[in-house]
């Protein structure tokens, strides 16, 4: 039996290449934010960073819009993630405008790596406005808002098996 909830990955990756990650068109883009987009290999408890996205998620500049602009991000993902057949992408999204909430999603990979790097260090994937963890409050304006909090997110070591060691963050609600 699997840890993994599905019996076949979605997608396969090869480190150190670009992927593309595609949005579809009929959601609600709360005038953009701050999107995240990590590694696990420890079905999602801990994420390492490879790309992220602040201040526009979903747009090209600010814009007061409930349309996203912006429905696919090309990234190169490093060349050191592990490889493993049982990883996981995990995407987060504060919005921008409207209510704090935070959107987030969860897709089985797996990655090849010819390289045979054994971990990835990057910043932890942060979960602002969800219950226990900091606040970001709506921007009204200042894209800014909020991005120390990313700034400030400790560094983690992950692997294949799991993960090395992680700093833990004193997150506290940004006034």
């Amino acid at each position: 039996m699997s840890d993994v909830p599905w019996p076949q990955p979605v997608a396969s990756w090869t480190a150190g290449q670009p992927v593309t990650v595609g949005f579809q068109a009929d959601g609600a883009a709360h005038g953009g934010g701050h999107c995240q987009f990590a590694i696990s290999y420890d079905n999602g408890k801990t994420a390492a960073i490879v790309h992220k996205v602040m201040e526009h998620c979903f747009f090209n500049d600010p814009l007061d819009s409930n349309t996203a602009e912006v429905l696919e991000y090309t990234f190169m993902l490093p060349a050191n993630v592990p490889a493993s057949s049982n990883a996981q992408f995990i995407w987060i999204w504060t919005n921008a405008v409207g209510y704090r909430e935070l959107y987030t999603g969860i897709a089985d990979i797996t990655i090849t790596n010819s390289g045979g790097s054994n971990s990835y260090t990057g910043k932890s994937a942060i979960y602002p406005n969800h219950a226990g963890y900091d606040t970001i409050p709506a921007f009204n304006g200042d894209y800014t808002t909020g991005l120390s909090l990313y700034d400030n997110a400790p560094n983690v070591t992950i692997t294949s098996s799991g993960y090395i060691a992680e700093q833990l963050s004193n997150q506290k609600p940004i006034s």
